[in-house]
């Protein structure tokens, strides 16, 4: 009865070591705080360099390995009115929870503690979300969702998704492959103001193709 016992003490112990690990997830530092040209960033810490964090450029596309979470963007890309920003993530490992990352719109004071904006991200177990930022406050427009439109991870942890805001005079619809996957009226969001990419901790994901067209 002994041994029945402790070997039980051993599996539960084991279990709250796996489950202690998998809860502890720290930021992993992958780079020096440099942009590709005209990018900006803005990270959830606080900050506006992006320590920790390596973007690289090839052409139209964007490779990011993130340590904590934030936004990117150019302040030129700055729509009103009705328009459309997409662009094609593609996750290139998996992580070790399933952290998301996708799209952002209306963006204002993007370097202060007022920020604001809506940002539309999958993540790799097929699920999508659509939420605000508005300060230090994060209201929920469409809580996490699965949905067949978002493309899986697949055995190796790669998954690509071509994600895409729709802003109507009355609707913003929120696309995956060209699907609409769910929708909210303009006063629900914000919706006009800067456009960019929003990468949240430890991923390693390509972005090609972004852009914003009225």
């Amino acid at each position: 009865m002994k041994h029945v016992w402790l070997t039980a003490a051993f599996v539960a112990l084991g279990a709250a070591a796996v489950l202690a690990q998998m809860q502890h997830d720290p930021d992993k530092m992958q780079g020096g705080g440099t942009l590709p040209a005209g990018w900006s960033a803005r990270l959830d810490n606080g900050s506006t360099k992006p320590d920790g964090v390596k973007v690289a450029q090839a052409g139209a596309t964007l490779h990011f390995q993130s340590g904590p979470a934030g936004i990117y963007y150019k302040a030129a890309d700055k729509p009103s009115g009705t328009y459309t920003v997409s662009a094609s993530f593609t996750q290139v490992a998996p992580s070790m929870h399933p952290e998301a990352y996708g799209l952002f719109i209306g963006g204002s004071g993007l370097e202060g503690a007022d920020q604001k904006y809506t940002y539309f991200l999958v993540r790799q177990d097929g699920k999508f979300l659509v939420k605000r930022r508005d300060g230090s406050s994060t209201p929920t427009v469409m809580s996490w969702t699965e949905n067949a439109a978002v493309k899986k991870a697949d055995a190796g942890g790669k998954m690509t998704n071509t994600l895409a805001i729709e802003v109507g005079k009355d609707k913003v619809r929120y696309l995956v492959n060209g699907t609409e996957v769910g929708s909210s009226t303009p006063d629900q969001v914000d919706a006009a103001g800067i456009a960019g990419i929003r990468v949240n901790h430890n991923l390693n994901v390509e972005v090609a193709g972004f852009g914003v067209k009225k």
